[in-house]
């Protein structure tokens, strides 16, 4: 079987995450590829430590320029802070390696276009990372919209919602401040997470009405004194969406860090003139389905969801799955593409979507700066 090496740069929480499904790779059931970490980069080298109980490591670095010019890595993930991305993920793509990048690829607009044109110039496989549309529920809300059976569209509703910030004695960080973050904020953190479902489905709003919230401003900067929190807190999007069929539907979208009472809840819902879906990571196996019955007494449906995942694992079908091992799909997702055998499954963002929901995230702001809905231009970069 064809071995994949694979090199992390960020050793951090998400670098770790990545490391945990590798190192159970063998879970997978007729998966056509072996992949192996045999690479780590990190600045802090008290991170690297962790990654020397994994055997397949073999080169643990500092420095990412050994890292992506090294003979052991095909492919390389990476989680750094947003302001890094453009130059380290071109940096990667010129060293001739496959690259997963973490979202929202790219500090703005602009940077992510400048990905992209890299990416395709020089003939790498490139995706951005998005874990939650692997759940099982994400799956059956995709196939029961492509099925039809909800009728005509009515109306969408997708978001993301954390409570992370609530607390306002947490000090500051990296996501706390634009010219690490961005100054899309929240919408950078959180806002393809909401939006790779709907743009996979062909919902690429073509205008969007925002509200974004600066709710802390100022967060403990560890010395003792205050620091500016500059970056949005929640975002509100209202957007509308032309359907295939010529209908134009609104769909709202939220990515929030201080939503009481959330801690990591992801959700969609899809209503139609004859059925509906909705599914949230909340309660993590129910899927509801509405049924119209045809006039007669409607009804809301649960279902309880088993470990129905696109890629198949040892796991028996009766047990729920978590976030590791829908990072893990993510990941199976991202490989079997690369090798050419995704074979109609769910993929990981593309090039396209990813500037896509840029687009989505400069339209917003320039909405709520001009209190206005603004009209999005056209994608240019085809995947």
């Amino acid at each position: 079987m064809k071995t994949v090496n694979v090199g992390i740069i960020g050793g951090g929480l998400m670098g770790k995450e990545a490391a945990s499904a590798f190192g159970r790779w063998f879970a997978l059931k007729d998966y056509p590829v072996k992949v192996q970490l045999t690479a780590v980069c990190d600045i802090d080298q008290k991170a690297l430590n962790w990654y020397k109980q994994i055997d397949s490591v073999s080169l643990l670095t500092t420095d990412y320029n050994e890292l992506i010019h090294s003979e052991l890595v095909d492919v390389v993930y990476i989680a750094v802070p947003h302001h890094m991305h453009e130059s380290m993920y071109i940096d990667i793509l010129q060293a001739g390696k496959d690259l997963l990048g973490e979202k929202p690829f790219g500090i703005d607009l602009a940077a992510a276009k400048s990905i992209a044109k890299v990416a395709k110039e020089n003939g790498r496989f490139a995706r951005c990372s998005s874990e939650m549309p692997f759940f099982p529920g994400p799956q059956r809300v995709v196939a029961e919209v492509n099925s039809g059976r909800l009728g005509r569209i009515i109306e969408i509703k997708a978001g993301f919602l954390h409570a992370s910030d609530m607390n306002p004695t947490k000090p500051i960080n990296w996501k706390r401040q634009s010219a690490y973050c961005g100054e899309i904020g929240v919408m950078g953190d959180l806002g393809i997470h909401a939006l790779h479902i709907p743009l996979r489905l062909g919902w690429k709003p073509q205008s969007v009405y925002a509200h974004l919230q600066k709710i802390i401003t100022q967060r403990p900067d560890g010395k003792g004194g205050m620091a500016n929190a500059d970056t949005w807190n929640n975002a509100t999007l209202s957007t509308r969406v032309n359907l295939e069929n010529g209908d134009t539907v609104p769909m709202s979208l939220e990515m929030k860090r201080l939503a009481p009472g959330e801690t990591n809840t992801w959700y969609i819902e899809v209503l139609g003139t004859e059925g509906g879906i909705r599914y949230s990571t909340k309660d993590i196996k129910a899927l509801w389905t509405y049924n119209w019955n045809g006039g007669k007494e409607q009804s809301w449906q649960r279902t309880d969801l088993g470990f129905e995942v696109p890629f198949p694992t040892v796991t028996g079908g009766i047990f729920e799955p978590g976030f590791p091992d829908v990072f893990q799909q993510m990941l199976a997702a991202y490989f079997a593409e690369r090798e050419g055998e995704l074979t109609g499954r769910f993929g990981c963002v593309t090039l396209e979507e990813a500037i896509a929901s840029h687009e989505v995230f400069a339209a917003a702001l320039a909405s709520h700066e001009h209190n206005k809905t603004v009209q999005l231009e056209e994608t240019v970069v085809q995947d």
